[in-house]
């Protein structure tokens, strides 16, 4: 039977019941805890957010939310719904980027179990106020395509213009051009580029969608239920204020790219993925709709190591280490939670060099052999 940890507590099982190899286990640990990002502990006294703000031109790169300073290395393996191993304070509420997109599209799969948004294909501009999506581009534009990051919204949102993040990454790898270049954009649904501006235009859609503001939304259908802390937080920009129903509100941002976003422990992440893992049940109750957890995995076709904002590894294209089974929730940093169902592999890593991630899921693999 899976083990479902109550609020407040979470049990430990010994690595060898678990099936581990403990001298294996421990190497990995012991690998996390010094392969840690040269990014600066004091990010909140950081003059730019390294691979972000600082590679941006005045005024893109403009911190307008909240920017906390990080904790060191932190983790957990687990194994049966138990902590096999951890390391560092995963109890620490710490930022952890474009993680939060991932939250953003269970959030997403919430809407439409409720009957909140009809079908994935359904235009956007149908279902929010306003003229964020009015314009002729805009208005052709789907649910499916702002998940998969095809969408093409083209505007400025919060004082930041979508082009700040054009060329920030490529479907096709086949152009040298540099980050924030204006290009010509294509028909939305046909082409890849993750910007960050428009998953902010999905968080605000969702926002209208839903009516209050999502983190009371994530809180209420899914933190609560599984027994998260209270010390999770989801914060806006100063200026991502809307009015909605004659209430003002504040649009959260899918990451932490200029600043806000979410700060969250390790222990939090893991319940999430612990929900995850279990197809969107916890505890015999269904938290997330039927089948939502495999949709998110739908690969994109322009880009098949991408899903509904979660990372995916065909042909371990991604992570060569890791299984192609595996699903990834990724932010900067690097911060990440590793879902593997097929293997029984749930792990949360924090602040990792990036160069040494693969190296890290290859010991954790080790280990389990």
């Amino acid at each position: 039977m899976t083990y479902f940890p109550p609020a407040g507590r979470w049990d430990r099982i010994d690595p060898a019941a678990a099936g581990l190899n403990p001298a294996r286990l421990a190497d990995a640990v012991t690998f996390a805890e010094n392969a840690e990002t040269p990014w600066p502990r004091d990010l909140d006294k950081a003059e730019f957010l390294p691979s972000l703000t600082q590679d941006e031109p005045p005024p893109w790169n403009e911190i307008l939310g909240p920017v906390a300073a990080r904790g060191g290395p932190a983790g957990l393996f687990i194994r049966q719904g138990k902590i096999a191993a951890e390391w560092g304070d995963p109890a620490r509420a710490d930022m952890t980027f474009s993680i939060a997109k991932s939250y953003l599209s269970i959030l997403a799969g919430l809407a439409l179990g409720e009957g909140l948004i009809d079908d994935l294909d359904d235009t956007v501009a149908s279902y929010v106020d306003g003229d964020w999506f009015s314009s002729d581009h805009n208005a052709t534009i789907t649910w499916r395509h702002l998940l998969t990051q095809t969408s093409e919204w083209q505007g400025t949102l919060f004082s930041k213009p979508d082009q700040v993040d054009h060329f920030r990454s490529l479907g096709d790898g086949g152009e040298d051009k540099k980050k924030g270049q204006k290009r010509e954009l294509s028909a939305p649904g046909t082409y890849w580029e993750y910007n960050d501006v428009r998953v902010n235009a999905l968080s605000l859609a969702l926002l209208h969608v839903f009516r209050r503001p999502l983190p009371e939304v994530l809180r209420d259908s899914v933190m609560a239920p599984i027994g998260a802390s209270d010390e999770w937080k989801w914060m806006g920009y100063r200026n991502s204020q809307v009015t909605i129903d004659g209430v003002e509100m504040t649009s959260v941002p899918g990451g932490t790219h200029w600043g806000g976003g979410m700060q969250i422990s390790s222990l939090d992440h893991a319940r999430f993925g612990h929900l995850i893992k279990q197809d969107g049940v916890w505890d015999g109750r269904r938290i997330l709709p039927e089948g939502w957890v495999r949709e998110v995995r739908t690969p994109c076709p322009i880009n098949p190591v991408y899903g509904y904002l979660w990372w995916l590894n065909p042909d371990r294209t991604q992570y060569p280490s890791a299984p192609e089974t595996s699903f990834f929730a990724l932010g900067a940093g690097t911060n990440l939670i590793w879902i593997d169902q097929e293997l029984d592999i749930l792990a949360v890593f924090r602040w990792v060099d990036r160069a040494s991630l693969d190296a890290l899921l290859s010991g954790f693999m080790a280990a389990m052999e």
